[in-house]
This record gives structure tokens, sequence and C-alpha cells, in this order.
């Protein structure tokens, strides 16, 4: 049976070696398997692609896909599952803050437990900035109270799934791509396998807490309108609010005969900056939505393959 393994890579240089030897080491315990590599290049400005390269001629097992500019992360994953083969496919990240070691497990679990996916998940944050992490528990906690479906505090992209699951991924076709969401959409049975957070081996972060946030401002949109619902639910609220202020500063008016003099300027001030506070921020969320039905009408594809060595293969033959 095949298993291709995906890695979506972004200036690896210094964590690639390290990942392929201790990929070397996995291949190495699963002989009953067979096993397809496929990195693919997002755009990286270092020597990533030139490792890539060499491991390829040295290792008929890699596939490498390399893109004519960077399209993210999600592209990437897109890319790689379009180009697997395999029966099972396999996704990690290229910083080994996925381990290697824990594929053999996983390939047990999915081998002999009834399920379509074998998915992990970190226990703890160790080692990653206290802010961030609260944020990201935050997020999650959010995110699930207004979808339909749960997204797994902690879940990782990395996971193991059968063909059906993947076929399944593919058939969506949206172009701003949440893939934790997406994961838990498509459904399927999943086994959760849990691990302490490891820090990257080497290089450096490519997720700057801003980068997160928009990502985490894409995966509320992509999969609830629950914006949508509190923007309306606020307007009706403040309206209310001002016709009840309106009805008691005009029977405070009469009662206390205060018609006739100019009065409340600040509170009339700061009310009003209220109200437009809350207008645009109505707006921003409408102009998300909106952006985003922008991009999706557009069909721009998710990536361009600037290089291909397998298709470039097929190509010579």
């Amino acid at each position: 049976m095949l298993i291709s393994l995906l890695v979506p890579c972004y200036n690896e240089e210094e964590a690639l070696p390290f990942l392929y030897e201790a990929l070397g080491k996995v291949l190495g315990e699963c002989p009953q398997y067979e096993f397809e590599l496929i990195f693919v290049n997002d755009g990286s400005r270092d020597k990533t692609l030139s490792l890539l390269k060499d491991l390829a001629s040295k290792d008929s097992r890699v596939h490498y896909i390399s893109f004519s500019r960077n399209f993210g992360k999600e592209a990437a994953m897109y890319a790689g599952l379009s180009a697997a083969k395999g029966e099972w496919v396999g996704l990690l990240d290229a910083d080994m803050q996925d381990p290697p070691s824990l594929l053999p497990q996983m390939f047990e679990m999915l081998e002999k437990d009834e399920c379509d996916i074998v998915a992990t998940r970190r226990v703890s944050r160790k080692g990653e900035p206290p802010i961030r992490s609260w944020f990201a528990r935050r997020f999650y906690h959010l995110i699930n109270r207004f979808t339909d479906v749960e997204i797994v505090d902690g879940a990782r992209d990395f996971r193991v799934m059968r063909r059906p699951v993947v076929d399944a991924i593919l058939s969506l076709g949206e172009r701003q791509r949440f893939s934790k969401g997406i994961f838990a959409w498509v459904g399927f049975r999943t086994k959760w396998l849990e691990f302490e957070n490891v820090e990257r081996i080497a290089g450096e972060t490519k997720w700057s807490f801003w980068k997160l946030f928009r990502y985490a401002i894409e995966g509320i949109v992509s999969f609830t309108t629950a914006p949508l619902r509190i923007a309306t639910f606020t307007g009706f609220f403040l309206s209310f609010a001002a016709f009840a202020y309106l009805v008691y500063y005009f029977i405070h008016a009469i009662i206390y005969r205060i018609w006739d003099k100019v009065a409340g300027y600040p509170s009339l001030l700061s009310f009003m900056l209220f109200i437009g506070g809350m207008v645009l921020m109505a707006l921003g969320v409408i102009g998300e939505y909106l952006a985003k039905t922008y991009i999706e009408v557009k069909r721009r594809p998710l990536y361009v393959i600037a290089e291909d060595n397998k298709k470039e293969e097929g190509e010579k033959k």
C-alpha cells in the first residue's frame, strides 16, 4: 500500500535536513508500506528548493512542487493533497514540531482502529509566548461557540487520512481556506493522538502574531455568519436604547421644565461617537464577508506551479 507524506515548506533550509533524516528512520521502521514524500516549496527565498532538488536526485520517493511565489500554507497543503497518489495521506510541518516519530503509531491506529483519520493535538503550549497561548485558547473557545462543527483546541494539521477523506477535502473548492475547519466540516471518524508541545528544531517561525490574528479572522468568517448576526442584534439594541433614552429625556423635560435650557453636549457627543463606532464596526464585519465573496467569485487558482519534478520526468518520458 502506498502512503503519501505531504510537507509544506517555506524558508525551511535549516530544518529540512533534520526532517528528511527523521522521515528516513520512520520509513525504515515501516517496510510493509511504500512511500512517496511530497514537498511543496511555497515560494521560499532561501535554499529550500535547492535542497529539495538534491534530495529528489538521490531519492526517487521525493516529489517536490515549487510555487512561482509565496501563496501560503493553505495553498501548499491543497497542492500537496492534489498531487498525492497514496491510499493513505499524511500531513506534517517541516519544522519538526510535528514529530515524525509518531507516524508509525498513527499508521498502526489507522490500520487497527475503525477510523478514517488519525489526527494529533497538543496537550500543552510549553515554550510558546503566554500572550499567544491565551489568544489561541480564546480563539478556539470563540469559534466553537459560533460554528456547527467542533474544532479541537490544540489540534494540529499533523494527521494521516484515508483516500475518501482526502477526496472530500479536495472537493471543497473555496479559495480562502481554513483547513482546521475543513477537516472538522468533512466529518469522518477521527481518532486523536495527544503529545506535548515540541519547539521548532531550527530556523524561525513564519507565523507572527499579526498573521495568526488574520488567520483566526479568516477561520471565523469562513465557518460562521455569527458576526453578521451580532452586528444586527447590536443595531437593534442600540436603536431600542436610543428610543428609550429619548422617551426618558422627553418626560424628564416636561416634569422639570428644562426644554428651554441648553445642556448635555458631553453626553450627546459621547453617545454619537459610540453609535458611530458601532456603525463602522458593523460595516467592517459586512466588508469582511463582502471581500471574501469578491475573492471567491474571481475564481483565481489557489497557486501557480513553477516547477514539478514528477511532471517534468513524465514529460521527458
